[in-house]
């Protein structure tokens, strides 16, 4: 399997369309014109096909990452996880007397 098959593959797997990759690829400082992506997804024996390199299936798959989970965080800063506002913990107070919730009768 070759890069422009992994490429073309993701292509049709996440439905992206040409600006979609472009700008993916531009998340990590990569810059392509159309035109010079639309030669990756050619059939082999047509005169303007090119095939795919490795920089370029790297850079669009470290994009693809960045894409989906968002940024790394900074050295130093914690990362922001998928923890929603509701997960947080309750806080309790200590001066409060809590009962014990009731037993529904049948």
């Amino acid at each position: 399997m070759t890069n422009n098959d992994i490429f073309k593959k993701l292509r049709v797997a996440h439905s992206f369309r040409d600006t979609d990759i472009i700008e993916i690829l531009e998340l990590v400082d990569f810059r392509i014109s159309k035109t010079e992506l639309s030669a990756f997804f050619r059939r082999e024996d047509h005169p303007n096909y090119v095939e795919c390199g490795d920089q370029i299936l790297r850079n669009f798959l470290n994009g693809l990452v960045i894409h989906l989970r968002g940024p790394m965080p900074k050295k130093g800063e914690k990362p922001l996880g998928h923890v929603s506002a509701k997960a947080k913990p309750k806080k309790i107070d200590l001066n409060k007397t809590y009962s014990k919730p009731k037993k529904k009768s049948n």
